[in-house]
């Protein structure tokens, strides 16, 4: 059975969430589920959409997306976390690696990245017989 990948978006710059829709629209078996432009509307959506993957902003109105990886994370099946920045500092990196980012890219130079991630990510969940890419390897 092929599984979809379920992807929604938080980053409150319209154009990204633009780009990176035409870039997850190319990709068999991913599909965007929704997006928001901040931390309280993304929590909202992801908590009822359970997507697979969440391609976060660190900067936002309305919190951050280091805030919301702290939360989602502490879900009983916690999404991938995509960490998508125009801020690559490094104590941004760390902390999100620390609170279960799987990615932490650089908007401004690794946004392409994030096909081959996508494609990985897909290919895996379908490898997996059936389980959600959410769900932990036994």
């Amino acid at each position: 059975m092929k599984l979809t990948m379920k992807v929604f978006i938080v980053d409150d710059s319209n154009l990204i969430r633009e780009r990176l829709a035409a870039l997850i629209h190319e990709l068999e078996m991913v599909e965007l589920v929704g997006q928001a432009e901040d931390a309280p509307d993304g929590l909202k959506a992801i908590r009822e959409l359970r997507p697979d993957v969440v391609i976060l902003d660190v900067r936002m109105p309305g919190g951050n997306g280091i805030q919301l990886l702290e939360t989602l994370k502490q879900e009983a099946v916690a999404p991938v976390v995509i960490i998508l920045t125009g801020f690559p500092y490094p104590q941004y990196r760390q902390r999100c690696l620390a609170l279960g980012a799987e990615y932490f890219l650089n908007k401004t130079i690794e946004f392409e990245k994030l096909s081959d991630i996508l494609k990985q990510l897909s290919a895996q969940a379908e490898a997996e017989s059936g389980c959600s890419i959410a769900e932990p390897l036994s």
